[in-house]
């Protein structure tokens, strides 16, 4: 009812303003006709009286709202003019009766949509359906009511402001839009004050600032707030419409705590074996501060682990790390103690009477102890021994220590897989380092063994150490000629002419370089055909002595050449160089030099030659038959003596018989080696290795070298498992007679001679009838 009353009295209001919009337009135009001298006042067509409507927003009544009368002057209030409407909202928005010309508003109007309209109005005849008047333009305002609260249209906010700020520390500054005309009354007039939030921070009434209101807010004891703002309209008097917005504040962190360690001591244990650089542990000062302001950097200032422990800051740079600097041994330090400061790395200078922004604790690391293998007394061995050392002589004494308390017994041995040649021998118990073979440096110039030391207690732990033994060059080898030396000499060849320059080879590197001296041996120095010229730069040439060489005469010459060093002891060798004389051109090429066949008979045919060869092929294959029938008679002979079969395979299809089974190894031969050499007298193929070992093993050392073979069995891999000691010995190495065993052909790629059988007795007659060699001597031509 409220709203119909307000509605009657605008249409008053707006009766009003157009009654008197018309009665200043009558009093115009009168006062213009007298100013001009026209004639005697008299009633006369006149335009339209109105200018622009106001109309209120937001109506809401359920009649159509009033907003003014057309009027014409020509309207005799008899029906006969027709008012017409167009423009904005004609028809839709605003209609009009053709009649009265009152206008009114069918919908309601809202200023925020749409401020103003802009219409046209004419007056028709009814009944010529003519224009009375030309068509004229008004405007209807639409004024604004308070119907809009103001709003924050970004809301909710967030802010950010270090703790401890002062007071009136701007945090933010708030804007709130009201859609209500500024212009016109207060309807858009903002007033912002705080519903929450008091007492840490305040707003400015007109500007919307947000202020902090109380100061020394720590971000340890709270982090967020929360803060509500109230905007309101009408300047913020009663009846105003109000917005409201959140503003999240967060504090953020300075660095205004300073760090503690939890502990003022921590204890700490690593093992002795721990390798350098190993993590011992990690400590932390804690810091109620966050981010750059609680990073850390921690250091050792004391203690007497300084040089033997480090510390380091993690990537977080929160923790401090404590790594191994040098090897710990606990039988020589049982525990170090760590003096070690936190301090941050970011101060800020406001707060630094809040410090000091450091702090200190205590480290104790205990060692713990761990059996460690044995140590030798020096990391890397290196040794010179010349190549014409005696077999057995002791190299060096390889000392080791156990490092822990218990000091338990060390053994020795050699990693075979380092000598694989076994040209080395140690001693298990008192690491003395000998030869057992001859050292050729021609062959193996440098040996690098590895030797292993055990302790007793536990075999697990085992040390290691590399030895390397350089063979220095002994004189031993004679310069000679390569093995097939030839050349050749032209038939046309003259007196002085050089045939050929020889050079000899030596294995031996003298520290000096070679130096060789050449001449013909005694025997060739008067030869008539050849002299030899030593050019003392290790070559030598070959010069003709005559002219009226022939192939018919004698197609080649033996040339003994004896060539000796210049080192001591000197060594001395003969080589022969073989001379053929060939035929040659006119520029001194050879051509052939195959003597031709001038004694063959003239009448000798192809079919003769071929029944030669044929008879020689029949003849060989005999030979080869008589040989294969020889071979076979001999072998019952063999087998006659089934007790003197050297070569034989022993294959045992137990594993072994205890101590019943003594045919397996004399262990007699092993206690006393002056037994081994009757045992060796009864079988001269098989003497044992302990025997090639006596002269340089004492006696007492006998229970050692058993335990050094044990040990090297267990550490061969490829070794088979064998319950009983199997003892061939040293057939081949040790033995006086050297090997007779074609099992060892294969470390060698040359023939076997067996000359020296003939100086054996008569015991190895035949053998030495089967296998020698007869000498067979020719002189030689040259």
């Amino acid at each position: 009812m409220e709203s119909t009353v307000y509605t009657l009295l605008f249409s008053v209001a707006l009766a009003l303003l157009a009654l008197l919009s018309d009665a200043q337009g009558r009093t115009d135009r009168a006062r213009t006709r007298e100013e001009t001298g026209a004639g005697p006042l008299r009633r006369v067509k006149r335009g339209w009286v109105w200018n622009q409507f106001f109309v209120l927003e937001e109506y809401t009544g359920l009649e159509p709202l009033y907003i003014g009368k057309l009027h014409s002057d020509m309207d005799l209030g008899d029906g006969s003019i027709k008012y017409i409407l167009s423009g904005d909202g004609a028809g839709t928005t605003f209609t009009i009766d053709d009649s009265t010309g009152d206008i009114h508003a069918i919908k309601r109007l809202d200023r925020e949509v749409k401020a103003q309209y802009m219409l046209r109005a004419q007056a028709w005849n009814r009944l010529t359906n003519r224009p009375l008047e030309p068509e004229s333009e008004f405007i209807v305002k639409i004024q604004d009511i308070n119907d809009n609260e103001p709003k924050f249209l970004d809301g909710p906010y967030q802010a950010t402001i270090p703790e401890m700020s002062s007071i009136g520390t701007e945090v933010i500054r708030l804007t709130a839009t009201d859609a209500d005309d500024p212009t016109y009354g207060n309807s858009a007039r903002v007033v912002y004050s705080i519903l929450q939030g008091q007492p840490y921070f305040s707003v400015e009434p007109k500007s919307g600032i947000v202020r902090v209101s109380l100061g020394g807010m720590d971000r340890e004891v709270r982090e967020n707030y929360s803060v509500v703002i109230q905007a309101k309209d009408m300047g913020g008097q009663l009846g105003g419409l109000a917005g409201t917005t959140v503003v999240n504040i967060t504090l953020s962190d300075v660095n205004d705590n300073p760090p503690m360690f939890d502990q003022k001591l921590y204890q700490m244990s690593v093992p002795e074996s721990a390798p350098v650089g190993s993590v011992v542990g990690r400590i932390r000062a804690k810091d109620r501060d966050i981010g750059i302001n609680a990073e850390m950097t921690y250091s050792i200032i004391d203690g007497d682990g300084r040089d033997t422990f480090d510390i380091s800051t993690d990537p977080t740079h929160l923790f401090g790390i404590i790594t191994i600097k040098k090897p710990l041994n606990f039988e020589s330090k049982a525990s170090y103690t760590l003096k070690i400061e936190g301090a941050n790395t970011h101060l800020d200078h406001r707060f630094l009477d809040k410090g000091p922004f450091s702090h200190v604790t205590i480290v104790h690391v205990s060692v713990e102890d761990v059996d460690e293998p044995p140590e030798f007394d020096s990391a890397v061995y290196y040794m010179e021994v010349p190549e014409n050392a005696e077999v057995g002589m002791v190299i060096k004494t390889i000392s080791a220590r156990d490092p822990d308390a218990a000091n338990n017994s060390i053994r020795y041995s050699i990693d075979r897989t380092s000598d694989l040649g076994k040209y080395f021998y140690i001693d298990i118990t008192s690491g003395s380092l000998m030869t057992v073979l001859p050292l050729d440096r021609e062959e193996i110039t440098w040996h690098n063994i590895t030797i292993l030391a055990m302790e007793m207690n536990n075999p697990n732990m085992i040390g290691s150490l590399s030895v390397a033994v350089k063979i220095l060059d002994v004189n031993d080898n004679a310069p000679m000629l390569p093995e097939y030396f030839e050349t050749s000499v032209c038939e046309t060849a003259k007196a002085g002419q050089r045939v050929q320059t020889v050079a000899a080879v030596d294995p031996d590197d003298p520290l000096g370089g070679h130096h060789f001296y050449y001449s013909l041996a005694p025997e060739a120095a008067n030869n008539p055909n050849f002299t030899l010229r030593d050019n003392q730069d290790n070559t030598a040439w070959i010069l003709t002595r005559r002219g009226g060489w022939s192939q018919q005469d004698q197609a080649v010459y033996y040339l003994p050449i004896f060539i000796s060093d210049g080192e001591q002891p000197v060594q001395t060798s003969t080589s022969t160089l073989t001379i053929r004389v060939c035929s040659c051109d006119g520029e001194g090429k050879v051509m052939s030099c195959n003597a031709e066949a001038y004694h063959l008979p003239a009448s000798l045919s192809r079919g003769a030659l071929i029944a030669i060869l044929a008879c020689i092929f029949v003849l060989l294959v005999m030979i080869l038959l008589m040989l294969s029938l020889r071979s076979q008679r001999k072998k019952p002979f063999l087998h006659d003596v089934e007790d003197n079969v050297h070569e034989n395979i022993v294959r045992y299809d137990d594993e072994g018989g205890g101590e019943e089974d003594t045919e397996a190894f004399d262990i007699a031969a092993m206690w006393n080696p002056r037994e081994a050499h009757l045992v060796g007298k009864q079988r001269q193929d098989m003497l044992p290795e302990i025997e090639s070992l006596s002269r340089y093993v004492p006696l007492a050392n006998v229970h050692g070298y058993v335990l050094s073979k044990l040990l090297e069995a267990d550490l061969d891999s490829c070794a088979p498992p064998y319950d009983s000691l199997q003892t061939y010995a040293y057939e081949g190495e040790g033995s006086v007679a050297d090997s007779l065993s074609s099992l060892q052909s294969s470390c060698s790629n040359t023939d076997h001679e067996y000359d020296y059988l003939n100086n054996w007795g008569p015991r190895f007659k035949k053998l030495a009838e089967m296998y020698g060699v007869l000498e067979t001597k020719s002189p030689p031509m040259w």
